[in-house]
């Protein structure tokens, strides 16, 4: 095997126009051979273009999120016949601002019953990232072990890390080739990047919120819809029960842009007074993933059982317990609410009664020159710093 045969299949011919489909074996023998260093940068990149241009099968893409699944470490929480009956759950987003839905879901669905591996991201651009506001907290440790991830989960329903060096290297690898080969808005290969990190952490079954709108990578609905089949699809040729919900992303979600802001926003959400739009999109996505689980009948049952969660304070013990257990200060975290705050700010008031709206977009770029967010991602973010949207 060659790899300059597979990308001449991949690539097709000017005569015939074909894009063959390439076999299990051919997609392994190239992606171990980018990880080895057996094959170069350079045929990586004519690989990726390859596949930019001519797309992937859903039955092709799954063999390629399984080729950078086995290229690195995998959790397996039913090891040995452990968890037999449990569905490990957990719920996807492709970036947003203000998108905070991670912070209050997980430790809502743990309440009730799921058990969720939350392996989640940084910021990056003009989205943001759930470990960057999770690090805003005092103290708060998200390089676990697998050990202490486990240990997590089996105590508090969840734990929240990042991804080790060891999880999915071929998707590293890969992805800073994309970026700088102008291939990274392939539908395939922003799918196979996804599942291969998602199955990774041990996820039996996942939810998807594909975003849609100026603050999201996927900009119209046309776009939105084939990540969203594609993601679905090709989990489910990998055995993994799926499902996804198309999100608007035109605006920020809730009140607050920021890193430690949004920490407080969570607070609120799991007192049952969060912003309604950050509420309904929690109860949603929580709904789909409490059935998938097999925690709830319906989704009439999944939202009663949020709701008596969120109102008999055990969502919030919930989340105090995970960042007590993964290190935080929880007595600080608790006495700095509405109280921690940038000494740089400035108030915009409006003049009269109206109505404004932020372009998602626009706030997310604000949001990165003050600091919320990255355009590198050796940079640091500022966790004090960002934007309050209130009404008088």
């Amino acid at each position: 095997m060659r790899a300059v045969d597979i990308i001449m299949k991949k690539r097709g011919t000017r005569a015939s126009n074909a894009k063959n489909e390439l076999s299990a074996q051919e997609i392994k023998f190239f992606v171990d051979g980018y990880v080895s260093g057996t094959i170069s940068d350079y045929q990586m990149s004519a690989f990726l273009m390859a596949v930019y241009f001519n797309g992937m099968t859903f039955k092709e893409t799954g063999f390629l999120t399984e080729a950078m699944l086995n290229s690195g470490d995998r959790i397996d929480f039913h090891k040995n016949g452990e968890n037999a009956q449990t569905i490990f759950t957990d719920k996807h987003s492709t970036g947003g601002v203000g998108d905070k839905i991670s912070l209050p879901l997980a430790p809502i669905v743990a309440a009730c019953g799921v058990k969720d591996p939350m392996m989640s991201g940084r910021a990056l651009g003009h989205t943001g990232g759930t470990l960057d506001k999770l690090e805003s907290i005092f103290g708060y440790r998200v390089n676990l072990s697998e050990a202490e991830f486990k240990a997590g989960i089996d105590a508090d329903g969840f734990a929240m890390m990042g991804q080790t060096p060891k999880i999915a290297p071929a998707d590293k690898k890969m992805y800073a080739l994309r970026d700088v080969t102008a291939t990274v808005e392939s539908v395939p290969l922003i799918t196979a990047s996804i599942l291969s990190k998602k199955i990774a952490e041990g996820a039996d079954a996942l939810v998807f919120d594909v975003k849609c709108g100026s603050g999201a990578f996927m900009k119209n609905q046309k776009e939105a819809e084939e990540l969203a089949t594609f993601l679905v699809e090709t989990a489910k040729t990998m055995g993994k029960k799926a499902s996804a919900f198309i999100t608007n992303m035109d605006f920020p979600l809730g009140r607050t842009v920021g890193n430690f802001l949004e920490i407080e926003e969570t607070i609120d959400c799991l007192k049952g007074k969060g912003p309604a739009d950050v509420m309904e999109l929690t109860y949603c996505l929580g709904e789909e993933m409490l059935v998938l689980s097999k925690n709830a009948t319906s989704q009439k049952d999944a939202r009663q059982k949020m709701e008596e969660a969120i109102s008999s304070g055990r969502a919030l013990e919930r989340f105090l317990s995970n960042v007590k257990r993964q290190g935080g200060d929880v007595e600080k975290l608790m006495s700095e609410i509405g109280k921690r705050r940038s000494q740089f700010k400035a108030e915009f008031v409006a003049q009269k009664s109206g109505f404004l709206s932020f372009d998602a977009f626009k706030i997310g770029l604000a949001g990165v020159n003050l600091g919320v967010g990255r355009n590198r991602a050796d940079e640091d973010v500022f966790a004090d710093a960002g934007m309050i949207f209130k009404s008088r």
